[in-house]
Parts: C-alpha cells; structure tokens; sequence
C-alpha cells in the first residue's frame, strides 16, 4: 500500500498561531519605539534650544563689539527670532553685506508643524523676569511652547 501525498501549505490552524505571534511581538515593540520616538523629540529639542540660544548670544556679542547695526535705545538682542535668519546689516562701511548668525531657524520639534519655525518657540524679552517670560521688544530667551513633560519629569517649557 502506498501512503497518500501529503499536502503542500499551511493548515488554518498553523496560520492562526503564526498571526496571534505576530501580534503579540508587535503590541510589545509599541511602547518601546514609542518611547524611543519621544526620546529622539526630546533630544531634538535640547539641541535647538542649545542652538537659538547660541544664536542670540553670538547676535548680542556682535552688537557689543559694534559689528552690527543696532539702534541707540535698543538692547542689543534680537528685535524677533527672524532676524537670525535673515541676517543683519554689518555697521562697516560695507554696503550690503549681512551677518547671519544661523542658516535656518529650527523648529520646536513638539509644536504643530503647520506653523512656521519662528511660531514655534515661546519668547523671552530681555525686560521680563525668567519665572514669567514673555515677548516684548527684543528675543532674550527661547523656551518650548509645549505643555508636555519630559521624561526627567520637568515641562518642556521650563527647558
């Protein structure tokens, strides 16, 4: 007697068991690429705080050093996060020529990214007090505008 050929495929059974253990290793990688995702934000975030903040600080010392053009009354920060970008007048007799302090004004990486990168940030004027920043005449301080919290359990806006 000859034995009947097996048949070639997967029973339904098999094809249940491999689906459930797929799903079981998906649902356990979520959180871990999530927190992953979020770390990454975060990192982000230190890194285009450091940046702007470094930006604001090399405008004040050109202004300072009297490289720039800067107005009499003014304090010697940026007047908006805009001009970082744009660039400003050298106070040299060189006409035309511009000092740029970044190429491209980074974005809050938590904020809506509808918004343009200069919307982004939360802005601090020379005159206001750190405990409560607020915009004004000039671009002291940037913070996030983000309400969440970090994983350090500090709010992003306190960065």
């Amino acid at each position: 007697m000859k034995a009947a050929p097996r048949s070639l495929g997967f029973t339904l059974v098999e094809m249940v068991v491999v689906v459930a253990l797929v799903a079981i290793l998906a649902a356990a990688a979520h959180p871990i690429l999530t927190l992953a995702k979020r770390r990454s934000d975060e990192l982000q975030l230190h890194q285009n705080l450091r940046a702007l903040r470094m930006a604001i600080d090399a405008y004040k010392q050109a202004a300072s050093d009297h490289r720039i053009e800067v107005p009499a009354d003014a304090s010697g920060y940026p007047p908006n996060l805009r001009s970082l970008g744009d660039g400003v007048a050298v106070s040299s007799t060189a006409k035309g020529k511009r000092i740029y302090f970044m190429r491209r004004l980074p974005r809050d990486p938590f904020a809506d990214p509808s918004l343009p990168a200069e919307d982004t940030w939360g802005l601090r004027s020379y005159d206001s007090p750190p405990e409560a920043p607020s915009p004004g005449k000039d671009v002291f301080d940037v913070h996030s505008l983000s309400e969440g919290t970090g994983l350090d359990g500090t709010p992003y806006a306190a960065w």
